[in-house]
């Protein structure tokens, strides 16, 4: 089951705000709030990688108070 890591930043003071809207998109799994370069790790699994790459492209990188994203796609075993 294709699975990414998507690593946020998002605007200071919005971290309710953007933790509760990224937890109800489509796939998500996990999310989580983690110190660092990144303010957010979040997991997200679908039957397929398309799936994977729409929820990305137009669910949480056009949320206007995320400033960048870093994604990881896990290698799939072969």
């Amino acid at each position: 089951m294709p699975t990414a890591y998507i690593l946020i930043n998002y605007e200071i003071g919005t971290e309710d705000k953007i933790l509760n809207r990224l937890k109800n998109l489509p796939g998500v799994v996990e999310v989580s709030e983690v110190n660092g370069i990144y303010d957010i790790i979040m997991k997200i699994t679908s039957d397929n990688l398309d799936d994977i790459k729409e929820t990305i492209t137009k669910h949480i990188r056009t949320i206007k108070i995320i400033r960048s994203t870093m994604t990881l796609i896990v290698a799939e075993d072969k």
